[in-house]
């Protein structure tokens, strides 16, 4: 080997050593990536289709729909229903306790017939169907998220 040449893979410059490193950089990368994403899905919560097969209707007992739950925030809950009789609207407690929406813009009121409501905190979240009649006839939902 003439004096002037290097071997591949020597310590003297090749470049060898500094392009494992950036490889062992980028791969931390992106399993540190990977990760941070990981806990990302587990905040999306679960899904929860009210009142089942039966969905946001008259005639369902939501006190037994919600038995056995737990909520927790980043959790959904999809309102499935006809939009030509029904709505869901989130309100206070009072607004629960009394069959009340709010005034108009103080409160979200849903009206597609698909609704997908994503709890945001702890607490107690309130919904009813605003249509006259159908909360006292109890279509309404309390929703404790833990």
């Amino acid at each position: 080997m003439a004096a002037g040449r290097r071997g591949r893979g020597s310590a003297s410059g090749g470049g060898g050593g500094a392009r494992a490193v950036v490889a062992a950089a980028a791969l931390l990368c992106a399993a540190a990536v990977l990760l941070a994403c990981a806990p990302a899905a587990e905040a999306a919560g679960a899904t929860y289709l009210v009142g089942d097969a039966a969905g946001w209707t008259h005639n369902v007992d939501y006190g037994q729909w919600l038995a056995g739950k737990t909520f927790h925030a980043g959790d959904t809950l999809v309102f499935k229903y006809n939009a030509t009789y029904h709505d869901v609207a989130w309100v206070s407690k009072g607004g629960y306790r009394h069959c009340v929406v709010s005034p108009r813009g103080r409160a979200p009121v849903y009206r597609t017939g698909y609704d997908a409501v994503r709890l945001p905190g702890a607490g107690t979240h309130y919904f009813i169907c605003g249509s006259p009649g159908h909360c006292q006839a109890g279509m309404k939902l309390a929703v404790k998220v833990y």
